[in-house]
């Protein structure tokens, strides 16, 4: 793809307003449709949109392997850690209202952790597929 210049152009100006949407996204969850899986997916897209463009290697450099391979369990850890912590103060697993002052502000913020873990793994694993995937040779 060294040859088509607009997809080259156009990918990197698209780039920063698809992050901008995922964040959106999954900082919108809370109050509308949407949360950690859809960013998760919309932040992978990116990455592979870039390896899609300017090459495997390109998209390894900016997501190293080792990175995706160290998110993936990390997101999972957030995920299940949240509700750990929710049943160290005093609370069920994943019950939110222990994580703060004020229930509601306990609750927010539960859920706020929880999708950023969602996000993470869901993200680092579609990326994770994407180089396992693009990174066979043919026969």
């Amino acid at each position: 793809m060294k040859l088509d210049l607009i997809l080259r152009v156009m990918t990197k100006f698209i780039l920063p307003y698809i992050l901008v949407f995922a964040l959106y996204v999954q900082f919108h969850g809370d109050f509308g449709p949407g949360g950690g899986f859809q960013a998760g997916v919309i932040a992978a897209c990116m990455i592979i949109l870039y390896g899609l463009i300017f090459g495997l290697p390109a998209a390894q450099a900016i997501v190293p392997q080792g990175l995706v391979e160290f998110l993936i369990p990390l997101g999972v850890l957030i995920y299940a850690g949240t509700g750990v912590v929710g049943m160290l103060l005093g609370g069920n697993y994943l019950e939110y209202t222990y994580l703060a002052h004020e229930p509601s502000h306990g609750h927010h913020l539960g859920i706020l952790f929880v999708e950023l873990g969602v996000l993470i793994t869901v993200a680092s694993t579609m990326v994770a597929f994407f180089f396992a995937f693009a990174g066979r040779k043919r026969t």
